[in-house]
């Protein structure tokens, strides 16, 4: 798939090499050698100093952004036995499961291919178990999340850019998929951890472990689900540059209705060192209160609750008001500039989606996900039709500020300067997106149990 950034970087390239004639690095104190420079380029010049990496919860493309002008989506799809299903409306606030681990993935792609996942017809998502479906919807598998509830995340792709050839890195859960977020691998693991003290990584105890998957897409041996592989937080430490992950308070009496998904807690030396205590900040809505007091680190991953994150399974909808809530906390403050904002639902949560998905490795790709990119060097009104996958935001990072790749998935994937920005202009004014609920909402939301100072 590289080949088709050929034109476009050619001419980002030119526009480039007029632009770091007049452009002083010396106030970019990450720049160091040529090859970062060389890398650095690719994302502009100094016009990029902070990432908001925005992670939401189970929603394939098809899903999420069902219709959307000049997108790829499908308004029906098949069964394993080819009798054909509009995709009918189901709310965001539905509260019912869909299994969607890796034999469920297998299931619903219904490949042809020597291994499991692979040559994908996409017409076996029936044939994913589902719970407590909603009512009068025979496949509960086969539904799009209403336009009027999804118009805040419309109207942030008309404003700035949406990708429809975004897939998972991996195949199955989110245990996975957030290890992916911060870290490009997951250590083989597969679907989702069990035994334990209920909770997920290093502080569910000796006792938990989680299965891993072979080169042939088999289950293998379980593992513990504590690893203590380099993450793109131990790559900014050494770079000596500032990263932050908001997410709910992991060990709490309501850990659970987000703190599964901060995904540092399944890293040994981050979970008992003292990036837990600088680094991982809790509760979430901090992110608004520190941007609107000035402060706001080179990487930031914010992680929802569970009201608020688009989950299947997670009642009262009210993501594209939180999600709306972060970007406009972005948009009005002194950092928008500056900074670049990546939306990414983290799987497909067994959800139809009609697109088959790319063959990488034993773990990857998975089925395909939503990805919004906003930045005042974003294209606006834009789709892109590039492939990318989870781990294109961290290459995306790793460029900007010149540091290494972390295992197989960084390395191979594309990085979305190339196709979704243009850093030859100046940059574009924020346009606030409107949405139900406000961000002071948010901060006075159960689990957490905090009382924050009113915001607008």
């Amino acid at each position: 798939m590289k080949h088709r950034y050929v034109a476009r970087a050619a001419a980002l390239f030119a526009a480039l090499g007029l632009l770091s004639a007049c452009s002083s690095t010396n106030a970019i104190p990450y720049m160091q050698g040529d090859t970062t420079l060389h890398q650095l380029h690719k994302v502009g010049v100094g016009k990029i100093k902070h990432i908001v990496f925005i992670v939401q919860e189970n929603r394939s493309f098809d899903n999420l952004f069902q219709g959307y002008p000049g997108a790829d989506t499908q308004s029906y799809g098949y069964t394993h036995t080819g009798v054909k299903v509009n995709l009918v409306p189901v709310s965001l606030s539905a509260f019912y499961v869909i299994d969607h681990s890796a034999h469920s993935m297998f299931a619903a792609c219904n490949g042809t291919g020597k291994l499991p996942g692979t040559k994908c017809r996409m017409d076996g998502f029936d044939k994913e178990p589902t719970f407590n479906g909603p009512r009068g919807v025979q496949y509960p598998q086969y539904v799009y999340a209403p336009h009027n509830e999804t118009k805040p995340y419309f109207d942030m792709a008309h404003q700035w850019v949406l990708a429809d050839r975004m897939f998972q890195s991996h195949l199955d859960e989110s245990f996975v998929s957030h290890q992916y977020v911060i870290a490009a691998q997951a250590d083989r693991a597969v679907d989702l951890p069990y035994g334990g003290y209920g909770t997920w990584g290093c502080g569910a105890g000796p006792s938990a472990m989680v299965a891993t998957l072979t080169n042939k897409r088999k289950y293998g041996p379980y593992e513990s689900p504590c690893f203590d592989y380099q993450t793109l937080g131990d790559e900014l430490d050494k770079a000596h540059l500032s990263w932050r992950f908001y997410a709910s308070s992991y060990g709490s009496n309501q850990s659970g209705a987000g703190a599964y998904w901060s995904g540092y807690q399944a890293v040994k030396h981050i979970y008992y060192g003292p990036d837990w205590k600088n680094d991982v900040i809790s509760p979430n809505w901090k992110f608004i209160t520190d941007v609107r007091a000035g402060k706001l680190a080179n990487m930031t991953w914010i992680t929802p609750v569970c009201d608020d994150s688009d989950h299947v399974n997670c009642p009262n909808g009210y993501g594209p008001s939180w999600v709306s809530a972060l970007v406009n906390t972005v948009g009005k403050s002194r950092f928008w500039d500056t900074t670049a904002i990546f939306i990414m639902w983290d799987d497909w949560g067994g959800t139809y989606d009609h697109v088959p998905p790319p063959y990488e490795d034993f773990d990857g790709l998975g089925f395909r996900v939503p990805l919004l990119i906003i930045s005042p060097y974003a294209h606006q009104n834009y789709v892109s039709h590039v492939q990318y996958e989870t781990s294109s935001v961290l290459r995306f990072i790793e460029d900007l500020f010149g540091l290494g790749q972390l295992a197989a998935s960084d390395a191979r994937a594309n990085n979305p300067a190339l196709d979704c920005f243009d850093f030859s202009r100046k940059p574009r004014p924020f346009t606030k997106i409107s949405a139900p609920l406000p961000p002071r909402f948010f901060m006075h939301q159960y689990p957490d149990d905090y009382w924050a100072p009113d915001y607008e």
